[in-house]
């Protein structure tokens, strides 16, 4: 794929290694950039003190800029507790991704009828591709055909751009796109936002599916941990079989969990 974002971890770290430069600068060239992401005159000395001279050459060779997308419409709900980012990516002729940040209280719910500790927490909830090959006829993504991969440096800036607004806790794979069609682009993603800079939980990352089972089935040994959500859905007068998706249900067997269907209607069907 080439590089495409300073983001790009394993793209990054062999032209690093390449460059004879150690890799260990690499979370900390990340930290910077997270730090001062609104920036608009980017200097990589300045924004990004202390390292090698061959480390500054090689960013400045194939980096402008530290993001490669940048924000071009921001929507707030009525009540603030929902953000939409309408990103622009700085290749194949600009096209457009979305993230939404969801805020909310946890201090609000109950649970086995008692206040729940905690307090404020931000979702945010991303995109792995441009489009979708699905083809969910309930879904605005889906009608859009597919265009291509995000690479993994993409999806993570959109994770550095939210935390311009909010501090992340959660991340949910459930924006634009079938993730495991992407799948080690979204590994990779996922890895990065685990480790330094982020230090995200990987229990707090879920990652949504119409049920790619191939592809579930190593999600276990390269993300464990990590969340899993099987998308379902039926239209009301076509509702799922008692048989549907059976593929996911063996996998449950095999990997002792319990499967559910929860018949939902369209989108569509619903507004």
């Amino acid at each position: 794929m080439g590089i495409r974002s300073v983001f790009d971890g394993g793209e990054l770290r062999r032209e690093v290694e390449k460059s004879g430069i150690d890799p260990k600068f690499i979370p900390k060239i990340w930290k910077h950039i997270l730090i001062s992401a609104k920036d608009e005159d980017w200097d990589w000395e300045k924004q990004v003190p202390s390292l090698p001279s061959s480390a500054y050459s090689l960013l400045r060779s194939n980096f402008k800029t530290p993001l490669s997308s940048s924000i071009h419409s921001v929507f707030h709900s009525a009540d603030n507790l929902t953000t939409k980012l309408l990103i622009q990516l700085h290749h194949n002729h600009g096209p457009f991704v979305e993230a939404v940040i969801m805020r909310y209280d946890t201090r609000l719910g109950k649970y086995a009828g008692q206040p729940r500790p905690g307090g404020l927490r931000a979702t945010l909830c991303i995109s792995s591709q441009v489009g979708c090959k699905m083809g969910c006829n309930f879904c605005a993504t889906g009608s859009m055909g597919f265009k291509n991969n995000l690479s993994s440096g993409e999806i993570v800036e959109q994770l550095v751009h939210a935390s311009t607004f909010s501090q992340i806790r959660n991340v949910v794979f459930m924006g634009m796109g079938e993730p495991l069609n992407n799948y080690s682009a979204v590994v990779e993603a996922v890895r990065i936002m685990t480790g330094l800079p982020f230090q995200l939980s990987s229990k707090r990352i879920t990652i949504s599916t119409v049920g790619i089972i191939h592809a579930i089935n190593k999600l276990h040994d390269d993300l464990p941990g990590l969340n899993l959500a099987v998308s379902l859905h039926a239209r009301p007068r076509h509702p799922l079989p008692d048989n549907a998706c059976c593929s996911c249900f063996s996998f449950g067997k095999t990997h002792g969990f319990t499967a559910s269907l929860s018949k939902e209607k369209s989108a569509e069907n619903i507004y």
